[in-house]
């Protein structure tokens, strides 16, 4: 079985068991600074596991875009993805373990035809917070499943989020395992036996840890569910590898075609190539340019990983494109968007390719010219090819362990917060469940934004388009389509529009419609990457009312005010570029605006 013949199996089975399929959420995650990433199926959904009614219902489905950079480097081995996609299965108060773990067991036996006598399971053991889930050993003893495939774990393994220890919705799991190894298959389940490969965990969702490390019930019982695409169609293939399923087969071709060289010599090169510049297309995708921050560093870390390699594959042309239409043709056909978006894609990609090829070049004289006067590289010297030259501290890493030497990471650390204060680490804030903050000042930053979307339309034109945003407690960061600076003109229309509305005092509501309702509404959202193949409802924000007229309508999750009032003021902080064609927006509400404001009017 292939990953898109997989992925219509399991999307069809749930649909039939009365799911509604949502669509895939996006990879940066809708104003929650929490996370650079949606890291699972779950992190879209945290609101509606809380209790908030989902549009679509309490049966859910789909097939949910994941990125995790915390294992960047292990990338290269048989597993490892920074990119992957998650099926997943949720009830919102509807069913719980009985059918859930019911539903996984038919779909692995009767739909993929896996043999029960191939199957093990875990369930939590049980501690000081929660006790043993008896519930879901018995059910999988009636499932057949026998007593000696089932292992009793604690809460690092049987528990998600693992370890228990984040505040959010949170309980204990059951995993499935497949054996992967020869016949016999053993009678007896040893989870640390690495030829059992976990292929699906249903989570539980009956607590609330509080942020004081108490749990708390949750309103309803969830069940989330997660299945990875690759790790399971590389395991109903036979194959040990996700690099040897035809997710990835015609990528590799096309890196061996640029570089002319084998993959059979070059397997963890050519691995790192084909994950990175697939994880890059869906970044860009998704509307996150390279840049020193956030989402957009992590984007540029991948490229140039992929560019390093490409050189030590001695593909000095760095023939990059066609392994970008690769990825592109490969994922194409679950994500459509992709072929629309080919050329900025491959602009983007190529634009950040050309730039690293200066920083190489010149780095790695600095380098072997720092080598040859010491014969040595230290934490210092790393720095000073990063500040001077931004040459990567791995690639500096990589070329002393072939001296034979080690860079001290904690030296270049030192050097690296004293004289910068900008960007990120690179690796992902880990998830913490739920939305960063529902507090009252983002909800005013966040309704903010709409009222900021509508008045740029206004002032700049149609043309202008969300690609990005970010709210804290303090400001707001708006990303948009835009290719020229604005004028001081324009970002003084733009706060005057915005501050109107918020003097009108103008209702803030929702109504869940239809996506042909919705369009008909003229509500800003774009419809052919999330809801219209698959003809889900939606959540429209709108500000203003019949009376006094509608200002805007925006497809959102929420959460807002329930008045425009309640900003008391706008004003715009920075406006600058953030990529090519992309202007940012920095704002802040309230106190903070009104002294801006006071400020610009002297």
């Amino acid at each position: 079985m292939i990953a898109n013949e997989l992925r219509k199996a399991y999307i069809d089975f749930f649909v039939e068991r009365g799911h509604a399929e949502i669509p895939s959420a996006s990879l940066v995650p809708e104003n929650d600074p929490s996370a650079l990433f949606t890291t699972a199926g779950m992190h879209p959904l945290v609101p509606f596991l809380k209790g908030e009614p989902h549009p679509s219902g309490t049966r859910l489905v789909n097939v949910q875009k994941c990125l995790r950079t915390g294992d960047i480097d292990g990338v290269g081995d048989d597993t490892h993805l920074t990119f992957f996609e998650m099926l997943g299965n949720w009830s919102l108060g509807d069913y719980f373990k009985q059918e859930a773990i019911q539903y996984s067991f038919d779909f692995l036996t009767t739909k993929l035809g896996v043999p029960t006598d191939r199957l093990a399971i875990s369930v939590f053991a049980g501690d000081a917070d929660a006790p043993f889930d008896q519930e879901s050993y018995d059910r999988w003893i009636a499932c057949g499943i026998a007593p000696e495939r089932i292992a009793k774990l604690g809460k690092e393994d049987n528990w998600w989020p693992a370890g228990g220890k984040n505040p959010g919705p949170q309980g204990p799991d059951t995993e499935m395992f497949y054996w992967t190894g020869a016949e016999p298959v053993p009678k007896t389940f040893d989870p640390s036996d690495k030829q059992w490969v976990e292929i699906w965990n249903d989570v539980f969702m009956e607590f609330d840890r509080q942020t004081d490390g108490t749990f708390a019930p949750l309103s309803q019982k969830n069940v989330d569910t997660g299945m990875g695409l690759e790790r399971t169609t590389a395991v109903l293939q036979g194959k040990t590898s996700v690099y040897d399923t035809e997710r990835f087969t015609p990528i590799i071709h096309a890196i061996e075609e640029t570089s002319q060289t084998a993959y059979v010599t070059h397997k963890r090169s050519m691995r790192i190539i084909a994950d990175h510049v697939r994880t890059s297309v869906m970044l860009v995708s998704d509307g996150v340019h390279p840049s020193n921050k956030d989402q957009g560093y992590i984007l540029r870390r991948l490229i140039r990983r992929a560019v390093r390699q490409l050189h030590q594959l001695n593909d000095r042309e760095h023939g990059i494109g066609s392994v970008v239409d690769a990825c592109i043709e490969t994922l194409e056909p679950s994500y459509p968007v992709l072929q629309q978006r080919q050329s900025e894609i491959q602009e983007v990609i190529a634009h950040e390719v050309a730039a690293f090829e200066k920083t190489l070049t010149k780095g790695l004289r600095a380098f072997d010219k720092l080598f040859a006067s010491s014969g040595y590289v230290g934490g210092e010297e790393a720095f000073t090819l990063f500040s001077t030259y931004g040459f990567p501290l791995e690639l500096t890493e990589e070329l002393v362990r072939e001296k034979g030497m080690g860079v001290d990471k904690e030296v270049f650390v030192a050097q690296f917060q004293k004289h910068q204060d900008i960007s990120r680490s690179g690796s992902e804030k880990k998830f913490a469940g739920g939305l960063a903050d529902h507090s009252d000042e983002s909800k005013k930053l966040h309704t903010a934004t709409h009222l900021l979307h509508q008045a740029l339309k206004m002032v700049l034109g149609d043309h202008v388009a969300q690609k990005g945003s970010n709210i804290t407690q303090e400001r707001l960061r708006f990303d948009f389509s835009h290719d020229a600076k604005m004028t001081d003109d324009e970002k003084r229309e733009v706060e005057k529009i915005v501050n109107e509305q918020i003097q009108k005092k103008l209702p803030v509501s929702f109504k869940v419609l239809s996506v042909d309702e919705a369009k008909k509404k003229n509500a800003i959202g774009l419809f052919e990457d999330t809801y219209a193949h698959i003809g889900g409802k939606v959540k429209v924000y709108t500000i203003g009312d019949a009376k006094r007229g509608v200002f805007s309508r925006e497809i959102c999750g929420g959460p807002h005010v329930e008045n425009t009032g309640d900003l008391q003021a706008f004003a715009l902080t920075k406006e600058e570029a953030s990529s090519a064609g992309i202007r940012r927006i920095k704002a802040v509400v309230g106190d903070s605006a009104r002294k801006a404001l006071s400020i610009k009017n002297r």
